[in-house]
C-alpha cells in the first residue's frame, strides 16, 4: 500500500456556535457525530461536489472518518472529518464541510468548528491529552491561530493545545 502524503488543510471557521445554526433562520440545531459507513459514501463523491476521495479515508487502516449530522436526521451528512489516533495526539488528515454548506449560500454555519472540537474530546478519550494537530495551508495559519486557538509549532503544522482543547468541548459538548 503507497504511503499517503498529508494534505495542507483550508477549512474555514465560520463561526463558533454551540451545535450548527442555520444561515437564515439563526436556529441552532443539536449535532451528532458518529463514524460514517461505506454504505454512505455512495453520495459522497466528487459529482456531487464533496472535493475529496473519502473512500481512500475511509479505507485507510490508521484512520477513522466521522460525520456530523443534526440530531434526529442522521440522513444528511453536514461535514466529514479524518483522524488518526497516534500515541500522544489526535493528527486530522482531512476536514470538509458538506457543499451545501460551503460559500456564500451555506445552509449551516458551525460545521467545521463542531468537528473540530469533537477531534478534541476524541483526544482526551483515546489518551492524547486533548492535543489536536494538523497541516494548515500557509495562507490560513492567522485564521487557526485567530479563531481555533491553534498554535503555530513548526512551519504549517498547528497544534491545539489541551487548555484550547477543553475550551472548544465545552462549547460544543454539554459534558
Amino acid at each position: 500500500m503507497k504511503k499517503q502524503e498529508s494534505i495542507e488543510l483550508d477549512f474555514e471557521i465560520d463561526k463558533l456556535t454551540n451545535s450548527v445554526e442555520n444561515v437564515l433562520s439563526g436556529d441552532s440545531f443539536p449535532t451528532e457525530i458518529s463514524l460514517l459507513t461505506k454504505t454512505e459514501l455512495k453520495n459522497i463523491t466528487k459529482k456531487s461536489r464533496w472535493q475529496f476521495n473519502w473512500k481512500n479515508e475511509l479505507l485507510s487502516p490508521t484512520r477513522e472518518v466521522y460525520k456530523l449530522t443534526i440530531t434526529n436526521n442522521p440522513n444528511i451528512i453536514q461535514g466529514l472529518v479524518s483522524l488518526e489516533v497516534k500515541t500522544d495526539h489526535v493528527f486530522m488528515h482531512l476536514i470538509e464541510s458538506a457543499p451545501f454548506n460551503i460559500g456564500e449560500n451555506k445552509v449551516y454555519l458551525g460545521v467545521p468548528a463542531n468537528l473540530v472540537a469533537f477531534a478534541c474530546k476524541l483526544s482526551f478519550q483515546r489518551g492524547g491529552e486533548g492535543y489536536l494537530s494538523f497541516i494548515a495551508k500557509t495562507k490560513l495559519i492567522k485564521h487557526y491561530e485567530n479563531t481555533l486557538g491553534a498554535v503555530n509549532f513548526s512551519g504549517q503544522l498547528m497544534v491545539i493545545t489541551p487548555q484550547i482543547a477543553l475550551k472548544l468541548i465545552n462549547k460544543y459538548f454539554n459534558e
